[in-house]
């Protein structure tokens, strides 16, 4: 298994992000229209990948709470693009993951009712290639 650094420098490598110019001003966190459902706000986000606790963010339903509407990445004023972190993180733990991708029998056992349609769509037009 990869090391942490090697897993912060993957999420780094993947997002084509520099999280070393995050000022911590916390616009993306407040543009996020999931920030209630978050327990790592976008701005945390970045830390982490900072301080190389990928562990946190793999196992984070921030992770999957996101929804990919690149709010946080219009806001930012230091081009930091944290939404593109997380999309990082997510196709890393994908990658892990190896084969064992969701069949779409065990879809709607996940959805829950209160998922914005956004949400679905963003994922839709992001993994259906």
């Amino acid at each position: 298994m990869n090391t942490p650094s090697k897993q912060a420098e993957q999420i780094r490598e993947i997002s084509g992000v520099n999280p070393y110019k995050c000022m911590k001003c916390g616009k993306c966190s407040a543009s996020c229209p999931s920030y209630n459902e978050m327990d790592i706000k976008p701005h945390q986000f970045v830390s982490y990948v900072l301080h190389e606790n990928v562990e946190a963010l793999t196992e984070s339903k921030s992770l999957w709470k996101c929804l990919s509407c690149f709010a946080c990445v219009e806001r930012c004023p230091r081009d930091v693009k944290p939404g593109k972190l997380i999309d990082a993180a997510r196709q890393l733990v994908l990658r892990q993951r190896g084969q064992e991708y969701l069949s779409p029998d065990e879809v709607p056992e996940l959805l829950d009712p209160e998922i914005p349609q956004q949400l679905l769509v963003s994922a839709f037009r992001r993994y259906r290639r």
